[in-house]
């Protein structure tokens, strides 16, 4: 292979350069940061990356070692991705068993994994990259201990049976306990769970997870947000869950689940340890079609010494003919009952009541039932609940209670009369975010005697008020037990007016309060009075808005890129976290703001910048994320996410839109320029150079690709990286890789050289260049190709054959040689070689008598006439034959032209015969050669008498010559021709 270009450097030595510069980046191997606390039995999953190697994209190898506690210094092989035999026999073992798994998850990252952890397992690992040999630098190793300790999560059910049945619509309360003994800082998650007749799996009912943050289950969140479902922990250890109403859904296996999680040195929680309590059956029975309804019905408020009336409606199917029992409860307590047969029954806390005629209790109707209490006291206020039961007899005429059925609450009020007291609620209705301070305020109007307030709330979906907080009329206040961890107060600032205050309200807190006054009268009696507010408390996910968005959604590499995360929030604290997500890739975190104003770096700090500003009497935060320098590795799509704080509970807020920024390169400029038809012979040298006439304006590198296209396919001739690696096609052979050859000039430009052309040399030549540019990461990133034609014709030389065919007039006697020549005039060319073949032609028919092949090989073709081969200059050829009289005739040459070119070899180009030329030897041994037809009768006669003056002459001499011999004594001689052998030799 020819490697041409700017520099006269070897390939090795390019080779070596281009692998020395793809090597400055420095390899960085990763891993989870240790100590990771596992639990025996629970599964360990150690991931480990690397970067930085120049080509992302492919496989990477690695290995997994481990050291034990005993021997530190001493570690065994476990597991690689390259050789399934890398492991020791006590690793091998398990991992056939697929206890033990190297798993990859892209190509520069893996997941180490064992399902089962074992005591034995604990020691430090390290996560090797295998090192090719072409990169020296960088972090190839990393370590990682872990730590295996015993599981001490304890999970009972508090439940000392295995099955409860229960009717449709009743309440059901179950308890669990969980607790664990681990020393190091860990964090329970509580599920209960419900595994429904028939299903395979359980689904959660609601969950408590690590961050004390409840979440109904799939099918429960209506009955959770009417509070039909509670999940309250009770102390350390237990927790309660209460269903107020059975459905028939419901019915199926029962259990809790407790669950273990500790945080990694990386600050991820990662569970340890699961543990479910034994499962109890749950059986929920339908309502009977003849179920009970009941209504009860009352007046709200009642002044002190009036009648109460309490009516009680009950209705079912055949109801003429069934027995019922139905009593009155107040406050939950049972006051008075009439049984199935119209007994009555007083509790003995109200029997002195009914001595006094003051408790009343009638069955007017078959299904009226009243309640009368005369004269009503202010201590009758509160709520009345009818409760309702169906009696069966059986035939022995005992009875048999059914299930129970209660009316709806009834809240009534008694006032005392004669008091002026009134009271007043500011702002009765209020709407307040969550987090914030509730803040009531009671004004009292018309009193005499001492004050004492109550303020009570009311859910929305609860018919019932309950007690928050007392202020006594001694000034002594006294909190209900269910907000005895909340911060609640009530002040007196004033003798007329009541402040109450409730610090941290949720949305659980919206509903009506009430502020009940009472003033003690002389006579010792209480006289009340109540107003209320209506209070909406709006949950903070309701409250937050997140808007992404950017004024250059794409920019070109080098430039800026600004997103802007408008946060829409009451003043409360909050953590925002800008994070991006690339094609491929999961979610990856690049800064997180905290609320007490540090910032916590995940991504490349140098890259970006961030900036909060607050804007004036609105509620909106602007967050911006400046990418600096834009390169590819920041395209992707951007997100904000905010987490706000609410006293001890983190509330994740749905995250803003996702704005995808897209890092464009630059427009490119290159043009290129080649000449678009070359024409030249074979066996010359040709240049193609394809030229660079404008570029991007910035440090630009080139890949050169030439592709030869003909009738037959297209193939790469060969191609020059950005490094000037040049590297032949695979369809180019070796022989013609020794003729072609390209470099680089300055301006710039790529020549491409063919040495000694050939016939398959031609065709369409494509030069392909691609740009190359430098991002501001030093990354290399290329432009759209540009490409230039040029049309190569290989040709083969005119045929310019000329053979010199003048006439020749030839005088010779017998006793010598008369010569042919044969002379070429023009030829096709230099590098062309030569077949002459003699002919001579005695009658009719012309016979070749010699012929000089082009190899230099001599072929007589008769043996009638002597004939001496010549070749005195380039391109004269001499045929000489003895005289004889048998040698008259017309002679004359044929000249074959011979080129060569490759693939064909030697091709034959031309054809020449020269001009006749007419030899006549006479008996004397005169020869007369004259050129031209024998037809030219006047030319011929000319001829004739010129040979007889010419043969005059001769005989004259002749005897001029013997005479003198005689004269002198000489010998007497004799003509004669001399025959030369027809070896083909000269």
């Amino acid at each position: 292979m020819r490697v041409s270009g700017l520099f006269p450097w070897s390939p090795t030595l390019l080779t070596l350069l281009a692998l020395f510069l793809r090597c400055e980046a420095d390899v960085n191997t990763e891993m989870q940061p240790g100590p990771l606390y596992r639990v025996v039995g629970s599964r360990l999953s150690i991931s480990c990356s690397t970067s930085g190697f120049p080509n992302e994209n492919s496989d990477k190898d690695f290995k997994f070692y481990m050291a034990s506690p005993a021997r530190p210094t001493h570690f065994l092989n476990i597991i690689s991705t390259e050789d399934p035999d890398f492991g020791y026999a006590r690793f091998l073992r398990r991992i056939e068993a697929g206890d033990i798994s190297l798993t990859r998850v892209g190509p520069n990252s893996v997941i180490f994994e064992i399902k089962n952890l074992r005591k034995e397992d604990e020691g430090e690992y390290e996560c090797s990259a295998v090192k090719p040999r072409s990169i020296l630098n960088g972090v190839f190793s990393v370590k990682a201990v872990v730590k295996v300790i015993d599981n001490s999560l304890s999970v009972t059910s508090g439940e000392s049976v295995t099955s409860l049945p229960r009717n449709e619509g009743e309440a059901l309360t179950l308890t669990c306990q969980a607790s664990t003994n681990t020393i190091q800082h860990v964090h329970l998650s509580f599920i209960w769970y419900l595994r429904k007749d028939g299903a395979e799996e359980a689904k959660p009912i609601i969950s408590l997870d690590k961050d004390f943050t409840l979440t109904p289950g799939q099918g429960f969140e209506q009955r959770y947000r009417e509070e039909a479902i509670r999940l309250d922990k009770l102390g350390d250890a237990d927790y309660r869950l209460q269903m107020t109403k059975l459905e028939l859904s419901d019915q199926g296996q029962i259990y809790c689940q407790a669950q273990e999680w500790i945080q990694d040195p990386d600050r991820s929680w990662y569970k340890i340890a699961e543990k479910d309590a034994e499962e109890i059956t749950l059986t929920v029975k339908p309502k009977e079609t003849s179920a009970l309804a009941v209504s009860l019905s009352a007046e709200n408020a009642v002044q002190e010494g009036k009648e109460l009336l309490l009516s009680c409606s009950i209705s079912a199917q055949n109801l003429a003919g069934r027995f019922f029992s139905v009593a009155w409860l107040w406050e939950g307590n049972e006051l008075v009952r009439i049984g199935p047969t119209g007994i009555l029954t007083v509790t003995a806390a109200y029997s002195d009541q009914e001595r006094d005629g003051e408790l009343r209790a009638t069955r007017t109707e078959n299904s009226k039932y009243q309640l009368r209490l005369k004269p009503v006291r202010t201590t009758h206020g509160g709520s009345y609940v009818c409760r309702a039961w169906p009696e069966e007899r059986d035939q022995e005429g005992n009875f048999k209670q059914g299930g129970a059925q209660d009316s709806q609450p009834q809240v009534v009020r008694v006032s005392t009369a004669e008091s002026g007291l009134s009271v007043k609620m500011e702002n009765t209705l209020q709407i307040i975010s969550q987090g914030e301070k509730l803040r009531l305020t009671c004004t009292v109007d018309g009193f005499k005697g001492p004050l004492s307030v109550a303020w009570q709330h009311k859910s929305v979906r609860s018919p019932l008020f309950s007690t928050i907080i007392d202020l006594s009329e001694d000034g002594v206040t006294e909190k209900a037990e269910a907000f005895a961890g909340r911060e609640v107060r009530v002040t007196r600032s004033k003798m007329e007016t009541f402040v109450f205050e409730m610090d941290q309200v949720a949305p659980t807190d919206s509903g009506i309060y009430e502020c009940v006054v009472s003033e003690k009268q002389a006579n010792g009696k209480t006289h009340s009075k109540f107003q209320s507010a209506n209070v909406t408390v709006k949950a903070i996910e309701s409250l937050v808005r997140v808007i992404l968005k950017s004024r250059d959604h794409g920019v070109t590499v080098g430039e800026n890129a600004h997103l802007m995360c408008k946060v829409t929030s009451p003043r409360v604290p909050m953590t925002l976290t800008w994070s991006v997500q690339k094609e491929d890739s999961n979610i990856n975190t690049i800064v997180v703001l905290y609320s007490n104003g540090s910032i916590s770096w995940s991504g490349d700090q140098h890259r970006y910048q961030v900036e909060v500003n607050s804007q004036e009497n609105t509620l909106d935060v602007m967050h911006s994320l400046k990418i600096l320098s834009a390169s590819h590795r920041e395209a992707g799509t951007y997100q904000c996410r905010v987490s706000v704080f609410l006293g001890k509970v983190h509330k994740k807020i749905p995250p803003s839109n996702q704005l995808k920024v897209m890092v464009n390169n630059p427009v490119s400029e290159l043009a290129l320029v080649s000449k678009p038809t070359i024409t030249q012979s074979i066996n010359t040298d040709i240049q193609i150079v394809c030229k660079v006439t404008s570029a991007t304006p910035k440090p630009s590198l080139y890949e050169v690709l030439w592709e030869l296209q003909q009738e037959a396919g297209n193939k790469t001739v060969l191609s020059s990286d950005r490094n000037a690696l040049v590297t032949f096609g695979t369809q180019i052979e070796e022989n013609d890789s020794r003729r072609i050859s390209m470099r680089r000039t300055a301006e710039p430009a790529f020549e491409l050289t063919i040495r000694q052309a050939r016939l398959s040399d031609k065709g369409l030549y494509v030069c392909k260049v691609v740009e190359y540019l430098q991002d501001p990461q030093g990354e290399w990133y290329f432009l759209s190709d540009k490409t230039t034609t040029t049309n190569l014709d290989v040709t083969e030389p005119d045929t310019n054959l000329s053979i010199d065919k003048k006439e020749l007039e030839v005088n010779v006697s017998i006793a010598e040689d008369f010569s042919i020549p044969c002379v070429i005039t023009e030829q096709s060319s230099n590098e062309s070689q030569f077949q002459v073949t003699w002919f001579w032609q005695k009658g009719a028919e012309a016979k070749p008598i010699y012929t000089a092949y082009r190899n230099s090989t001599l072929q007589p073709s008769t043996e009638n006439i002597a004939v001496r081969y010549g070749h005195p200059l380039p391109g004269q050829f001499d045929l000489k034959v003895k005289t004889d009289a048998e040698n008259s005739g017309v002679y004359f040459c044929e000249v074959e032209e011979w080129l060569y070119s490759h693939p064909y070899g030697w091709r034959k180009l031309a054809v020449e015969k020269s001009g006749n030329l007419t030899v006549n030897v006479d008996a004397e041994g005169r020869v007369n050669a004259l050129s031209g037809p024998e037809c030219m009768a006047p030319i011929w006669i000319a001829i004739f008498a010129m040979t007889v003056l010419t043969l005059l002459f001769v005989i004259m001499i002749l005897v001029w010559r013997m005479c003198k011999k005689k004269t002198s004594g000489g010998n007497n001689s004799t003509l004669w021709v001399e025959q030369v052998p027809l070896n083909g030799k000269s």
